[in-house]
């Protein structure tokens, strides 16, 4: 049997291609392109380097030493450039994932993941609750993980927010939506037990 163009061309797409050599200029310019599409931490774009630095290695049979010379070297100069900044990534992902309503617990491991020291995850949750702190309050008084369970309570119209008649019959399962994001058991208490989300809101001023 002959192949016609289009079987010929649809087998040859189908066949992964192999990872060209590794060289300094390309684990560069991987690096820059990655971080043009997400903001990463210095420890990602290592993660992401080596592994493509892996997969050619094991086919062209490169040194492994070499490749994480260059790596270090190339994160270097990022970071020297305004590139990489855990610092900024650190208080920009603390920031994003606090509306999207996790608490501070799952913010720390989220970020501890990623690779950044407890340094930089501390300045972030510190100035995250400096700036989740409602106006004429200090952060000291308020609870940054109290105001961000309200916020993914008040989005996802859990608890409070609920018609009357159906928040018995929901509390079990907006218990596990909110503890699933990482809250305590006293700060879903606090919530599910307010009857309307004026008394929700209220919360907020003890």
């Amino acid at each position: 049997m002959v192949n016609t163009p289009s079987q010929t061309n649809t087998s040859r797409s189908n066949t992964p291609r192999a990872p060209r050599p590794v060289t300094k200029a390309r684990l560069h310019n991987i690096a820059v392109h990655y971080l043009e599409r997400f903001s990463a931490s210095r420890e990602a774009v290592r993660r992401v380097l080596e592994r493509r630095a892996f997969k050619a290695n094991r086919v062209h049979e490169g040194d492994p030493e070499q490749a994480r010379t260059w790596i270090t070297e190339i994160l270097d100069t990022l970071q020297r450039q305004g590139f990489l900044d855990d610092s900024r990534y650190a208080e920009t992902a603390a920031r994003s994932l606090a509306a999207r309503g996790h608490s501070l617990r799952a913010i720390r491991s989220r970020l501890a993941a990623k690779g950044v020291d407890r340094d930089h995850v501390d300045s972030a949750l510190h100035r995250l609750a400096e700036d989740m702190a409602p106006a004429g309050r200090d952060a000291q008084d308020t609870d940054p993980d109290l105001v961000a369970a309200l916020a993914y309570a008040r989005r996802r119209r859990l608890g409070p927010w609920r018609l009357p008649e159906v928040q018995a019959e929901h509390r079990h399962k907006d218990m596990a939506a909110l503890a699933r994001r990482g809250f305590s058991s006293e700060t879903v208490r606090k919530i599910l037990d307010a009857t309307d989300p004026d008394e929700a809101e209220a919360l907020l001023e003890e």
